[in-house]
């Protein structure tokens, strides 16, 4: 008896299916077909490394570029940041929901089928209106049993379904891109901090350095003094100097636990139970081979999030025009009825029925005409916040580029200077001991070595910056080609 009303309920919609395919095959979209619009590209970057127009790369792998630099302790944090941070979490899950939205869309593009029964008992009025002239109503007490199944299908005849969907998995892709764009934020934000307080650590060391120097030369200047060979003020002069040095690293370790605390923010970790080992010394910061800015700029994900945003806003011009075209649908419905539960599923129990509506609105106060501005609006708009993109995309490499050039100058200058400092240092001493010059000359050298000293650590700390900030402008790490 189920397989008897399942034949009728396959034969009532075959109908309706058929014509269905039949409608959904000659619509047509409506609405622009999605072209990306040309960008002016230069040839070169201004260091004559070759540049090719970019396009959205989203299955390029970008993970780990951290273990370039070759610090076991960074490519840790990097790992936990990733697996526990909050606001990772949060753009995962908007990918989640741009997915089940593209399912969505897609669901619109098939019948919808249901299937129902119900169980009731109805008293029917004696003096409800006659249906017959002459004939005398009286009060009915009966069952209706009912079961069956329906189908309801809007035709996409013109489009607005396809369209819909159509922006919708650029919605996946522009989401997908997103989550890997918030992934290299977060990464080279955690990698900046690290170097960043990795700097201080050295530029802390430098400090205690010489802090432990000025305590010995005011053990001598002091021993001097008792001797009467030394001046007071020569001595109040190593004592405030020390002072001073002692200030220096006081204000250096705030800065280390504002840039620690920031850390254990990034990987989910409270601030207060949060510790990192101090750690003096910075490697000098990877090379990045030649030509990478023409065969990466491709993969950054802030593009191909931009440019599938221009997919999806070229989409829903056509879900917009789609709305001034009528809506027409199908629906079939079949099953069995009785006032008998026996007889439910015999013969003379089916019922069926299959129909068709259109509607179309007449006047709508210029509503549809408005919709479709703004659709053209935000299309217009996207195709700007793309092209913007690709504009931010090349400043930062070409700064990340010309900066890195200009801090090796920079780090071999102050690496110079260092070396030159303490010379000055030593001959200071050397007079002072030898009654040649005053007390002053050995601290104004004191003064310029840890100044130069702090200037080349802080040098070095922004080269490592500059080197994250370039890998991460270049869409995040690169494969080397060998030629």
């Amino acid at each position: 008896m189920t397989s008897d009303l399942a034949a009728r309920t396959l034969r009532a919609g075959s109908s309706l299916l058929a014509l269905a395919l039949a409608a959904n095959l000659s619509g047509c979209a409506a609405g622009p077909d999605y072209v990306r619009p040309a960008s002016e590209m230069p040839a070169r970057w201004s260091s004559d490394s070759t540049w090719k127009v970019a396009r959205p790369e989203d299955a390029a792998v970008r993970d780990g570029w951290w273990k370039v630099f070759g610090d076991a302790r960074l490519d840790a944090l990097e790992d936990e940041a990733i697996a526990r941070n909050p606001g990772l979490a949060l753009v995962a899950e908007r990918l989640a929901q741009a997915r089940a939205q593209a399912t969505i869309a897609a669901s619109t593009l098939f019948p919808g089928v249901t299937a129902g029964a119900g169980a009731a008992r109805d008293r029917i009025s004696a003096n409800r209106p006659v249906a017959i002239y002459g004939f005398r109503n009286s009060a009915v007490v009966q069952n209706d049993f009912t079961a069956g199944f329906s189908v309801h299908y809007e035709l996409d005849l013109f489009g607005a379904q396809r369209r819909q969907l159509e922006a919708a998995r650029a919605g996946v892709g522009q989401a997908g891109a997103l989550l890997a764009n918030a992934r290299l934020v977060m990464t080279a934000e955690l990698a900046a901090d690290y170097f960043t307080l990795r700097a201080l650590d050295t530029e802390i060391d430098v400090v205690e350095r010489n802090i432990a120097a000025q305590r010995r030369a005011l053990e001598f200047v002091t021993s001097r003094h008792d001797m009467g060979v030394a001046s007071g003020l020569d001595l109040a002069q190593q004592k405030s100097q020390l002072d001073t040095t002692v200030t220096q690293v006081d204000l250096l370790r705030v800065q280390r636990d504002q840039f620690e605390h920031a850390i254990a923010s990034l990987v989910g970790e409270p601030a207060p139970t949060f510790r990192l080992a101090t750690a003096a010394g910075l490697a000098a910061p990877p090379a990045i081979p030649a030509g990478v800015p023409s065969d990466l700029l491709q993969r950054r994900p802030d593009i191909a999030a931009a440019e599938r945003a221009m997919a999806a806003a070229n989409a829903q011009i056509g879900v917009a025009k789609a709305a001034w075209f009528p809506s027409v649908s199908l629906a079939a419905a079949g099953g069995d009825e009785s006032n008998v539960l026996s007889t439910l599923f015999k013969t003379g129990s089916g019922v069926w029925s299959l129909g068709a509506s259109a509607s179309e609105i007449l006047f709508d106060a210029g509503r549809r005409g408005a919709a479709v501005d703004f659709a053209r609006s935000g299309y217009r708009a996207a195709v700007d916040d793309y092209r913007t993109t690709v504009l931010r995309a090349m400043q930062e490499v070409e700064d990340g580029m010309t900066g890195l050039a200009s801090l090796e100058r920079a780090a071999a200058e102050a690496d110079a200077s260092v070396a030159s400092a303490q010379r000055v240092v030593d001959l200071a001493n050397d007079r002072y001991n030898g009654g040649l010059a005053t007390y002053l000359d050995v601290i104004t050298a004191q003064q310029a070595l840890l100044a130069n000293q702090r200037l080349s650590a802080q040098i070095n700390g922004q080269r490592m910056l500059s080197a994250v900030f370039l890998v991460k402008a270049l869409g995040g790490g690169w494969v080397v080609t060998h030629s």
